[in-house]
């Protein structure tokens, strides 16, 4: 596992080749026909639905590989519906998260259905109606049965047949072939648009299997899975074989040991995440239509852990862009279950998980099991939803004691609590729960000051003595910040401004006066 970082990454780029003007890129041509970009976009499809339902502005969305084929698509569908008060709007920045769906640059087109092409997390949407068009590529049913022969030599081989949604057309041909070739436990996938199901937006064909019976399979996946799928897969399947459609030879990979360690590595993050006082909230996402329930959640998970939370919208993430927000210790990220895993984390300045990732790390040392399993968007838990509140509102009554109450000797009820150690490093954590540290009230503040002046009492001033020991975190209308107590106790830097003390003032002493062609310089009457 690599090493974290000690310090903040630079935030800035070196200089040396500003003034070089590097050579002009080659911009790809559609080497497709007409009738090839038909199949292969749907184009009849697509017209009919739309001609049915009556829309008018249509918005299509191409991830960037395609865009190369966006304006001859166009033209067919223009010219398959024929119908000149239809407008058809292309989408542009769409690059991140181009798996689902752009409902806020459709909205600025003032759309009425958006046509998404390619593969696609199928989150639902709230605000639009959605055409998904997977589309279709050519595959060579013989080697894909080659290499299966080749992968399972066994004919009794319990295996799942699946593959990417651009290949998805091609699974049952393919199953039936390898039944003919004399496999009896071979069994097919179908898309069905639940993300939160046992294999994410897939059903198995024939009757229905528990999540003992799945895990004794193998999968075979046709085309490269996405990181966030592939550690889903895992976690369901006793082995993966993935067989890959990029290159001109296919080949057949296994990376269950790839996925093992990369979950290894998942749940440090998750260790490191359990220690944080402070966790920021990022919203990568504003389509899928319950992720502001989704964020409501997860602040009250985070308040009733005695944890802190801000939310931040930053469009799509970088390590710069997250290191400029110093005050927060992890991250979870509210997004599809594609986009919710930030695959090359290595060079983020803090730890940033998944909101299933994040539940894990809010349980007590007594409760933090991973059973295995894996989940990388907010779709499963929406379903846990009312499960969870129920579940912690008894918790969350507790933690929420006043944190002001005496208890005998003069020490604070929470300071009893039991302490917190980084299960990675040994060290003692004393903020993990900085919620739940005392906030001293103006009442509280007067009756210890009275209680030392006067000197009544040294009861007044053992209280006085153990607040102070135990801290306070700085508070905004009476309500504690842990990001203000950042602020005021290790920032070196405040703003502009804060700084003026520190330097000494210089006298006022009149500068040159005149025009351009002389100027005087105090009282000196002579041109300069």
């Amino acid at each position: 596992m690599a090493s974290e970082l000690a310090a903040a990454p630079v935030l800035s780029t070196p200089d040396d080749h500003i003034l070089e003007v590097p050579a002009a890129e080659s911009l790809p041509k559609s080497t497709l026909s007409d009738d090839e970009l038909r199949s292969m976009y749907e184009v009849g499809s697509t017209a009919s639905q739309i001609r049915q339902a009556g829309w008018k502005k249509i918005a299509l969305q191409f991830p960037d590989h395609m865009l190369v084929d966006a304006p001859r698509v166009v033209q067919l569908l223009d010219a398959q519906l024929a119908d000149d008060t239809t407008r058809i709007h292309i989408l542009a920045d769409t690059s991140y998260s181009a798996c689902c769906v752009d409902e806020i640059a459709a909205e600025h087109a003032e759309a009425e259905v958006v046509v998404h092409y390619g593969r696609t997390c199928l989150s639902p949407t709230g605000r639009l109606p959605v055409i998904h068009v997977y589309t279709s590529h050519t595959l060579d049913h013989g080697a894909v049965v080659a290499k299966f022969g080749a992968e399972f030599a066994d004919k009794t081989s319990k295996v799942v047949v699946m593959a990417d949604l651009t290949y998805q057309d091609h699974v049952d041909a393919i199953v039936h072939k390898l039944k003919e070739s004399g496999y009896t436990n071979v069994l097919g996938t179908s898309v069905a648009r639940d993300p939160a199901a046992l294999i994410p937006n897939r059903r198995i064909e024939g009757p229905e299997m528990t999540d003992e019976a799945v895990r004794s399979h193998a999968l075979f996946h046709i085309s490269d899975p996405p990181t966030s799928l592939l550690l889903a897969l895992h976690t369901r399947f006793a082995s993966l074989h993935v067989l890959s459609t990029d290159s001109s030879s296919a080949a057949v990979d296994n990376p269950t040991f790839r996925a093992a360690g990369l979950l290894r590595r998942r749940f440090a993050r998750v260790l490191s995440l359990a220690s944080a006082g402070v966790v920021g909230i990022l919203v990568n996402t504003l389509s899928v239509s319950n992720y502001l329930a989704s964020i409501d959640l997860l602040r009250k998970k985070i308040a009733q852990a005695g944890k802190k939370s801000y939310t931040v919208v930053v469009g799509k993430l970088n390590p710069a862009k997250l290191a400029n927000f110093a005050e927060i210790e992890g991250w979870v990220v509210i997004g599809c279950w594609e986009s919710g895993l930030i695959e090359d984390d290595v060079g983020y300045w803090r730890p940033v998980v998944t909101p299933f990732e994040m539940e894990v790390a809010l349980m007590g040392e007594e409760e933090r099991i991973w059973g295995g399993e894996w989940w990388g968007g907010i779709e499963k838990l929406k379903q846990e939803a009312e499960a969870s509140q129920e579940g912690h509102a008894s918790r969350g009554q507790e933690d929420s004691a006043p944190a002001e109450e005496d208890v005998e000797g003069g020490v604070e009820g929470q300071e009893s609590l039991p302490p917190q150690f980084d299960l990675r490093t040994g060290k003692l954590i004393s903020h993990s729960r900085p919620m739940q540290l005392p906030v001293r009230s103006s009442s509280t503040n007067e009756e210890g000051s009275e209680g030392i002046e006067a000197g009544n009492t040294s009861r007044g001033q053992s209280n006085a003595v153990a607040k102070r020991v135990v801290g306070e975190l700085a508070s905004i209308n009476g309500v504690a910040s842990p990001g203000a107590e950042y602020l005021r106790s290790n920032r070196t830097w405040q703003g502009l401004g804060t700084d003026f003390d520190q330097e000494a003032s210089t006298l006022i002493e009149e500068g040159r006066s005149g025009v351009a062609r002389g100027y005087h310089v105090g009282e000196d009457e002579s041109r300069h």
